[in-house]
C-alpha cells in the first residue's frame, strides 16, 4: 500500500487529500496530513468579514473539521509542524507542537501545501503586542481577542492592498478610527493609479484616513511593550492596534531547505500537473507555488483560495491515478470597501510595459443598471488592449453593487484570447434592473476598438 503525505491542512492540501481518497480507498492508499494550526479546511479569505462582524462565528468559515477528514480515512494530525523534507530518503520530519516529540514519516508521494505568510518587514517594534498579521484563523482569533481587550479605539493599517483595504473596513465596522498608511501613490496597487484614486476617494468618504507615500520606519511602544504609534519618516500615527496588510509571500522555507526549485517570487515551480519540477513523487499547490500568467507568459505568485482548491483537485486526481492539469491564470480578483466594489483581471499598464506589449487604454463611466432605474449608481471601467491586434489585455472595474462580478466577463474573454472588437458582440444578459442596454464592459470594449483603430491609423 502506498502512503501519501500532505503538508498543510487547508485548501490545497486537504482538497488534494480528499480527491485522492475519492479515487483510491484506504486499502490502496494511506493518507497522512500534517497541520501546525488548530483548524483545517477554512476560508482565509473570509477572515476580514469575521473580524468585522459580517460573519458571526469562526466556525462559519470552516468547511470541514479535522474529525470529518478523519471519518474519510485521512489521518490528519493537527498542531504538528513539519520541520524537514528529505526528498532523497522519501520522508518528512514532524514535531508535535504540544508535546515537542519529533518523528520521521516516510512517503511514496508528497504534497507540499504550506501556503503563504504575511509580510513582516524587519522594523523596530514589529513584534510588539498589538501588532497583527492576518493570514490564518489563529491570526484572526488573536486579533479579535486584542480588539476586545483594547481600551483605545485607534487603529493603523500598514498597507493598502486587498488585505489592508478589507481590514480597514473591518476595523471601521468595529468602531475604530482607522488610518491606512500606504507607501504607494494610491491604494490597491493591483489597479492602475487612476483607478486606485477612485478607491482612495471612497475611503476618504467613509472616514478612513489614507496616507499616501507613507514608508513605515518603526513601531513605537509604550507601557508593557504594547504598540502606541506607527512612525514614518516625517510623522507619527497613534495606534492602539496595528494590522499589517502589506501582502503575503510564499511559505517555502521547508521546500527551499530541501533543495526544491523556487521561482523569482519565492514560490515553488511546478509543471502543468502541479508536480514539482525535477521531482517524480512530489506535488505542490496553493499559495506556496507560482503559476503561469496566460497573458504575459511569465510566472507569478497569486494567493487566492480559488486557485488553491483547483490545485488540490488536480493534484489529488494525479496522485489518485487520474489526470488533470492547471493551465494558468489571468489574474482575476475582486474586493470591496464598504459599498465600493473593486475588480481586476489581466494586466495593468505597468505589467504590459514590463513584458514589452504595446497597448491602448479606454476608460468609461456608466451605471450598474439602466440610468432611469431607481438606485442606479456609478461604475468606472478601464480596459487595456494590444495596440495593433486589439487583443484584450486587462480590465479594471470600480463601482457600486453589481460592478465587481462583471469582471468575470473579462476573465472569460482573456482566457479565450478575444479581441475587444469580438467582445462588443457578446450576448450578455440585459434588463433595466441589472444593466444599461449596453453593458458597461461592452461600452468600454467599443471605446477600446476606437482607440485601437486610431493607434493604427
Amino acid at each position: 500500500m502506498e502512503r501519501l503525505v500532505v503538508i498543510g491542512g487547508d485548501a490545497a492540501g486537504m482538497s488534494a487529500a480528499s480527491q485522492a481518497r475519492r479515487l483510491k480507498g484506504p486499502d490502496e492508499l494511506e493518507i497522512v496530513a500534517f497541520e501546525r494550526g488548530h483548524f483545517s479546511s477554512y476560508s482565509a479569505c473570509g477572515i476580514p468579514y469575521w473580524v468585522g462582524g459580517d460573519v458571526p462565528e469562526r466556525e462559519d468559515l470552516i468547511a470541514r473539521t479535522p474529525g470529518e477528514h478523519r471519518e474519510r480515512a485521512i489521518d490528519l494530525r493537527m498542531r504538528t509542524e513539519v520541520t524537514e523534507i528529505d526528498p532523497a530518503g522519501g520522508r518528512v520530519r514532524a514535531r508535535d507542537l504540544e508535546s515537542g516529540a519529533e518523528a520521521w514519516t516516510g512517503f511514496d508521494k508528497l504534497v507540499v501545501a504550506t501556503g503563504a505568510r504575511p509580510v513582516r518587514p524587519p522594523l523596530p517594534g514589529i513584534d510588539a503586542a498589538g501588532v497583527h498579521g492576518v493570514q490564518t484563523l489563529d491570526d484572526g482569533q488573536m486579533l479579535i481577542d486584542t480588539l476586545k481587550r483594547t481600551e483605545g479605539r485607534r487603529a493603523v493599517v500598514v498597507g493598502a492592498g486587498y488585505i489592508g483595504v478589507e481590514m480597514a473596513e473591518a476595523l471601521l465596522n468595529r468602531g475604530f478610527a482607522v488610518t491606512v498608511l500606504n507607501r504607494g501613490e494610491q491604494p490597491m496597487a493591483t489597479l492602475d493609479p487612476d483607478m486606485g484614486r477612485l478607491v482612495h476617494e471612497a475611503m476618504d468618504g467613509l472616514g478612513i484616513t489614507t496616507v499616501a507615500g507613507a514608508e513605515v520606519t518603526k513601531i513605537l511602544t509604550g507601557g508593557e511593550g504594547r504598540v502606541r504609534a506607527v512612525a514614518t519618516e516625517d510623522a507619527q500615527y497613534p495606534a492602539d492596534v496595528v494590522v499589517l496588510g502589506i501582502g503575503v509571500e510564499p511559505e517555502t522555507t521547508l521546500a527551499g531547505a530541501a533543495g526544491l526549485p523556487l521561482g523569482e517570487h519565492g514560490g515553488l515551480l511546478t509543471d502543468l500537473s502541479m508536480r514539482v519540477r525535477g521531482q517524480e513523487n512530489i506535488w505542490a499547490g496553493g499559495d506556496c507555488v507560482e503559476v503561469l500568467d496566460l497573458i504575459s507568459g511569465r510566472e507569478r505568485h497569486v494567493a487566492l483560495g480559488t486557485h488553491a482548491n483547483k490545485h488540490g483537485q488536480i493534484i489529488g486526481a494525479n496522485v489518485g491515478g487520474g489526470y488533470g492539469v492547471f493551465p494558468g491564470v489571468v489574474g482575476t480578483a475582486v474586493s470591496k470597501v464598504c459599498d465600493l466594489e473593486i475588480a481586476r483581471s489581466g494586466l495593468r499598464e505597468k505589467d504590459a510595459r514590463a513584458v514589452g506589449l504595446q497597448y491602448v487604454t479606454a476608460t468609461i463611466e456608466s451605471t450598474n443598471s439602466a440610468g432611469y432605474y431607481p438606485g442606479a449608481a456609478p461604475m468606472t471601467v478601464k480596459m487595456l488592449a494590444e495596440r495593433r491586434t486589439g487583443r484584450l489585455l486587462g480590465v479594471q472595474i470600480v463601482g457600486a453593487q453589481g460592478a465587481a462580478k462583471r469582471v468575470d466577463i473579462a476573465a472569460v474573454a482573456l482566457t479565450a484570447g478575444m479581441t475587444v472588437e469580438q467582445m462588443t458582440m457578446l450576448d450578455l444578459g440585459y434588463a433595466p434592473p441589472f444593466s444599461p442596454v449596453w453593458d458597461p464592459v461592452l461600452v468600454a470594449a467599443r471605446r477600446a476598438v476606437t482607440a485601437v483603430r486610431e493607434a493604427g491609423a
